[in-house]
Order: C-alpha cells, then sequence, then structure tokens
C-alpha cells in the first residue's frame, strides 16, 4: 500500500472533484498531452483555493487524483466527483473541460462524446452547454482564418 490516500466519494470536497474533473477531461484518451497539461495547470493555477496551495500540495492532489484516474478511468471519476459539486461548481467544471479539450484544437468525435457524457453525468441542461461550446468555439477560433457563416 502506497502513502497516497485513497479517493472516495466520501473524502473527495468540491476542490478535488472539481479537479479531478479538470483531470478526466485532460486525460479521456489515456494521455496527457502536453498542450491538456498546460491547459490543466492553467485552468487551476488562477483560480481559488488552488492558486493559494503549495507546490507539494498540489502535487498531493495530482498524485492522489491520478490513483483515481488510474483506478476508475476518466468517466468513472467524472462520474465520482459529479456527486460532490453544487449546480454552479458542475456548470463551472463543464466549462473548464470544454475548455481544457479544445486546448490542442477542435473538438473530436470522441471528445463530443465525452463531453456530452459529462453534461449528463453532470447534470446540466443541454442549452446551457451548447451555450459553453459556442463560447468556446469564439474564444478558440484562429485569428488568421476568415469567420464561418452559419
Amino acid at each position: 500500500m502506497t502513502g497516497i490516500p485513497k479517493l472516495s466519494t466520501l473524502s473527495m470536497d468540491a476542490p478535488t472533484a472539481f479537479a479531478a474533473v479538470a483531470l478526466a477531461a485532460v486525460s479521456w484518451d489515456g494521455a496527457l498531452t502536453m498542450a491538456g497539461t498546460r491547459a490543466l495547470r492553467h485552468a487551476l493555477d488562477y483560480r481559488a483555493p488552488f492558486k493559494g496551495r503549495s507546490d507539494k500540495e498540489m502535487i498531493s492532489l495530482m498524485d492522489t487524483l491520478l490513483q483515481g484516474l488510474r483506478a476508475k478511468g476518466a468517466i468513472g471519476l467524472m462520474e465520482e466527483a459529479a456527486a460532490v459539486l453544487d449546480d454552479r461548481q458542475r456548470h463551472t467544471a463543464y466549462a473548464v473541460a470544454a475548455e481544457i479539450m479544445r486546448s490542442d484544437g477542435p473538438l473530436q468525435d470522441q471528445e463530443q462524446a465525452i463531453l456530452a457524457d459529462l453534461a449528463s453525468t453532470l447534470r446540466l441542461d443541454p442549452e446551457e452547454t451548447t451555450k459553453v461550446l459556442e463560447v468556446m468555439d469564439v474564444l478558440h477560433a484562429s485569428i488568421l482564418e476568415p469567420a464561418v457563416s452559419a
């Protein structure tokens, strides 16, 4: 047995659950890309309460979450985290997950499916998640290509 605490719904607080959703989003395909890792770090570094944590505390949090990810998979980790978050936290976690998934380019079919599953798991209104994805399209649009008309 390692010194890393076991991840369970009973011990997962809201900040841990929020970070769990972000980690699961960035590693949905079983790999942590450089772009995804940077996006995850950025998503947490400026946000309270993570911005007040030491490097050691953040490493410990990520180690615990990675253990949970290996044991449960991305979807299992997302489901466990969803049970801990309130409505506002679930909505914000979805937006952060969408932004992280967009960090390496347009959403792929499997990423869209993961976000749809996440939205369902988080019990989010489809109209609200559509708005989030539309904002992500604007945020991540290339400034070098002409706009595409609808």
